[in-house]
């Protein structure tokens, strides 16, 4: 907060520690580092994950980190609104899936299966009258 109320009130925000700034600010960096680049690069330098683009891995740990659609538990762009805990949870994450402590696989099976059953639960387009039409 500028005007110093957090002070006055004896609150503590994000702005109040430079350090809790720069480290996170540090893991977001990371984490885009991690899945902008050097995951799809290792995707396609190993030759067997099942995912190789950049927004595949976004999506796969954000997903996880959220445990369902990430969208929506974080508003766009996620990197700007992620919590300090769920950027390192990325960051440390997609670190996993780089030294292969975590299963790539299972991961995106997992974020699959939310983004199933998100969808699963809406109507299809052609529901949405006859439903109407059942009120």
């Amino acid at each position: 907060m500028r005007d110093g109320s957090a002070a006055r009130t004896g609150r503590t925000t994000v702005s109040d520690k430079p350090e809790a700034v720069d480290a996170r600010r540090a893991a977001i960096d990371t984490y885009l580092e991690l899945t902008r680049t050097t995951l799809p690069a290792a995707a396609t330098s190993r030759g067997n994950w099942p995912i190789r683009n950049d927004h595949c891995f976004q999506r796969v740990i954000l997903d996880q980190i959220c445990a369902g659609v990430w969208y929506d538990h974080i508003p766009r762009p996620a990197y700007r609104h992620m919590t300090q805990e769920q950027t390192e949870h990325a960051a440390a994450l997609a670190q996993a899936i780089l030294d292969g402590t975590a299963d790539l696989g299972a991961l995106n099976r997992q974020s699959i299966a939310w983004r199933k059953a998100r969808n699963t639960s809406a109507p299809c387009p052609s529901e949405p009258r006859q439903k109407m039409l059942d009120l």
